[in-house]
């Protein structure tokens, strides 16, 4: 079993800056890659970004440019920089873990980001 507890959301105005962060507990030698999913109301949850063990990162195209995602593997946590923060960024955020990055197999419970405009 896998713990994951996010924190670091809130409000923020549009062009504003967060930093998200998840740490991880439990059968943390488990983990490959970890990742930042997003649900936004009346959406469907979707991909914000995903970090392997090794570093490879993959965002999705809504976010390029403006967050960043980051591992330190001896604190066993996740970061999500997110820059230059828009309306549609709004949205409860869920940190994952997997075995890969397509095949995230635990999650935490979700930090809300409102950006206000």
């Amino acid at each position: 079993q896998v713990q994951l507890v996010e924190s670091g959301g809130g409000l923020v105005q549009a062009g504003g800056s967060l930093r998200l962060s998840c740490a991880a507990s439990g059968s943390i030698f488990s983990i490959n890659a970890m990742g930042w999913y997003r649900q936004a109301p009346g959406k469907q949850r979707e991909l914000v970004a995903t970090i392997t063990r090794r570093g490879s990162t993959n965002y999705a195209d809504s976010v390029k440019g403006r967050f960043t995602i980051s591992r330190d593997n001896a604190k066993n946590t996740v970061y999500l920089q997110m820059n230059s923060l828009k309306p549609e960024d709004t949205a409860v955020y869920y940190c994952a873990s997997g075995p890969v990055a397509n095949d995230m197999d635990y999650w935490g419970k979700g930090t809300l980001v409102t950006v206000s405009s």
